[in-house]
């Protein structure tokens, strides 16, 4: 059975953003420092158009949310943020669901990424990408806000942090907000040199 599943880095002190995030500022100030990791392994190198990456568990880990991800769905702020930024083709190659408050018409783009955008809500969103994904599961895949908003709504299933060791002081907490009735499980912990991947079960 497919799952619904975010999947974000953070800061020890709660941050997946520093503070100032805007499209000209992608992730605020200091806040590329949480994906350093990622930055450096084969399959983000390889969906970014790049060459050469690191084979590591980081690598597999994250080959594997690759693989398992048919849909995704994203708030309008991570999608003006990665607008720009974001490769042609784009990394996704998959369905694109953006939340946002201002109807547009989807924009098809190379490799299998079309962005549809979805102006009655997280749960409207996240049925739509369901059914795209088919037997795949669906990646929450930010900003903040919108995970916020599926948790609280009972629509996640997991929750797959990767733990960065820097400190930002600022910015975007991810959990500020978060119903405390959610209760988490430890399902999975990969140990790599420079992060923690951290999943975790929704229990309902």
């Amino acid at each position: 059975m497919s799952k619904v599943f975010a999947n974000l880095a953070m800061s020890l002190d709660g941050y997946v953003a520093g503070p100032h995030a805007h499209p000209g500022n992608p992730l605020g100030d200091g806040g590329s420092r949480l994906h350093e990791w990622m930055y450096r392994i084969r399959p983000w190198r390889e969906r970014h158009a790049l060459e050469g990456g690191e084979e590591s568990r980081s690598a597999l880990l994250m080959a594997e949310t690759f693989d398992r991800t048919g849909a995704y769905v994203m708030g309008r702020r991570m999608f003006d943020e990665g607008e720009a930024a974001w490769p042609d083709p784009p990394p996704f190659r998959a369905p694109v669901y953006v939340l946002t408050t201002t109807a547009r018409e989807p924009w098809v783009r190379a490799g299998g990424t079309v962005f549809t955008y979805v102006t009655e809500g997280v749960e409207a969103a996240l049925a739509q990408a369901s059914r795209s994904a088919g037997d795949k599961d669906v990646q929450v895949c930010g900003g903040a806000h919108t995970v916020r908003e599926a948790l609280n709504a009972g629509l996640v299933d997991e929750l797959l942090l990767h733990l960065a060791p820097v400190l930002l002081g600022d910015g975007i907490r991810l959990l500020d907000g978060v119903d405390p009735s959610v209760h988490l499980e430890i399902t999975q912990v990969v140990d790599a040199p420079d992060v923690t991947h951290l999943r975790y079960g929704v229990v309902r």
